[in-house]
């Protein structure tokens, strides 16, 4: 869409998305994204894949100067690193910064094996696989890597960075059937049979996310999903599933489908 600015003259032209949803019979917006388009938008000097490649260094330097504030700060101020040995994402610079304090201490060195670029106006991406070589114990880790780079006052920082060992290097659990995965469901319901939303969130696994049918709030973490259940156990509820449709994977399995509560209240 295009937009004149009456007090000015100005025309604006903008890419833009709207979601509709119907809230109490009128069609109201749930989500608008506008954003200017790309020509209108002042570009940076451009970098090159031999200049991306070389910020994996500013990193790695950090890491060598064992120093947990100076790895952090390499990260933009909205950054996000989902780390390789924790299973929780760090999302500002304290979080960042602690993730380090106990990584550091196994001397890490970095080496990327593959690496494979993509460059765009003031970002890019470096993703492959990459070994460290853990100076206090002589081990070496070989994983896969994202890093995302933004330009945050002039400077090249990691807006997002992902790394996981590689599968060949997980040890896998005991397959489970699709008849077990729907039995899962069972001692979920029959958690709700002893009305203790105690007992209800200790289902949920700790970084466990609940989008409840009676809330309009997200669920993440053990408090606020037994605070749902207190209420809702009210209602006496017990769960039948009408229609199930199960994926396996490495130690993980999901079952999504149509499910029917009876509310004994």
């Amino acid at each position: 869409y295009e937009f004149t600015m009456g007090a000015t003259g100005d025309k604006v032209k903008a890419r833009y998305t709207y979601n509709y949803v119907k809230e109490d019979g009128i069609w109201k917006i749930q989500h608008h994204h506008s954003s200017v388009m790309p020509e209108g938008i002042a570009a940076g000097e451009p970098i090159t894949e031999s200049e991306v490649r070389s910020l994996f260094s500013l990193w790695n330097n950090a890491l060598a100067t064992e120093d947990p504030k100076q790895v952090a700060d390499r990260y933009a101020q909205s950054g996000v690193l989902l780390p390789t040995v924790s299973d929780t994402p760090r999302t500002d610079f304290s979080s960042i910064e602690d993730y380090f304090v106990n990584f550091l201490k196994l001397k890490p060195q970095g080496e990327i094996l593959d690496s494979h670029v993509t460059i765009g106006t003031d970002w890019c991406s470096d993703v492959g696989i990459y070994e460290f070589t853990m100076g206090a114990t002589g081990d070496k880790v070989k994983a896969r890597y994202t890093y995302n780079y933004v330009k945050e006052d002039g400077i090249w920082k990691i807006q997002h960075h992902h790394s996981s060992v590689m599968p060949e290097g997980i040890a896998a659990g005991e397959p489970i059937t699709e008849s077990e995965v729907r039995s899962l469901f069972s001692l979920w319901n029959n958690a709700l049979a002893t009305e203790d939303p105690k007992q209800v969130a200790d289902r949920y696994a700790q970084s466990g996310v609940l989008l409840p049918t009676v809330s309009d709030t997200p669920r993440t973490d053990f408090s606020s999903i037994e605070d749902y259940f207190v209420n809702f156990l009210k209602l006496k509820p017990q769960g039948e599933i009408l229609d199930s449709h199960v994926t396996i994977g490495t130690d993980w399995c999901s079952d999504v489908g149509i499910y029917e509560f009876t509310m004994g209240a």
